[in-house]
């Protein structure tokens, strides 16, 4: 071995170096998780100490928010639910056809929603608004909605002049219908949901929609963490988007002056 060594060293002494320096043992090698010496191992202990704070503080938040929770309706479907008996069978009152109308528009004028569950809304709106539209509101409801699709279908932009003036239209004979304020924002959208095949039947296929969409986009995790309003903010968005960042901001700080209090101590200065 020591003969071959004095070739390599003879003939290649770069490649000498090379094994020299593969086959030395490096005392230098660093390890988080096993220090080898005393400061190493204060700043792990201190490292984890205060990443420990730090996922207490994100998932101890986030499993108390979870374990407190509770299902609660919007007002909306606790009126749906208190006219969807009559509507199913076709005995609701005027009353009630309203209700059922301003309580599903509530939750087709929501941006995410299933193309199935929009469409099955939009038969029951239309439906329910001709039941409550007198004879001449209909003839006129009818032409307004006629008007207003083809407005649509040409229109380039919703700025375009006879969009508007369609849908100003249309928007005016159905509050006149439903008798609500036209600055709802209910009001604004009527307009967009109502069908032009929906007005003599509401199918019992879409009646079963209705009834299954309804909670999915209504019912909602509720409890004292998000109902309360701390600087304008619910709660836990306020926890979530402010507080952690400076319980993070709090921890940095913390592990500087640990290890700063520490390297005083062991006399170390950089």
């Amino acid at each position: 071995m020591f003969n071959i060594l004095i070739l390599i060293h003879i003939f290649k002494p770069e490649k000498l170096k090379l094994y020299i320096i593969m086959n030395q043992e490096n005392d230098y090698r660093i390890s988080f998780f096993k220090p080898t010496t005393a400061r190493a191992k204060v700043n792990r202990n201190i490292v984890l100490w205060l990443i420990s704070i730090w996922a207490l503080a994100v998932f101890g938040f986030h499993f108390l928010l979870r374990a407190i929770e509770k299902p609660t309706p919007e007002p909306e479907l606790v009126e749906f639910r208190e006219v969807w008996g009559a509507i199913e069978t076709g005995d609701a009152s005027i009353d009630e056809l309203k209700k059922f109308v301003l309580s599903t528009l509530h939750v087709a004028g929501k941006v995410f929603i299933a193309p199935n569950h929009r469409a099955a809304l939009d038969d029951g709106i239309t439906w329910a608004l001709w039941q409550i539209a007198t004879s001449p509101q209909q003839t006129a409801l009818s032409e307004a909605l006629y008007e207003f699709k083809e407005a649509e279908k040409n229109a380039k932009l919703v700025t375009d002049e006879g969009y508007v003036q369609a849908k100003r239209k249309l928007q005016s004979l159905v509050v006149s219908i439903l008798e609500i304020n036209p600055d709802l924002a209910v009001a604004q959208i009527l307009p967009l949901e109502l069908t032009l095949d929906g007005m003599d039947s509401f199918n019992e296929k879409n009646k079963e929609i209705i009834e299954e969409a309804m909670p999915l986009y209504t019912i909602h995790n509720r409890s004292v963490l998000t109902d309360t309003i701390f600087l304008g903010f619910p709660f836990h968005y306020f926890y979530t988007a402010v507080l952690l960042l400076i319980i993070f901001i709090g921890i940095c700080w913390i592990y500087c002056y640990k290890i700063d209090k520490y390297n005083k101590r062991i006399e170390l200065s950089e």
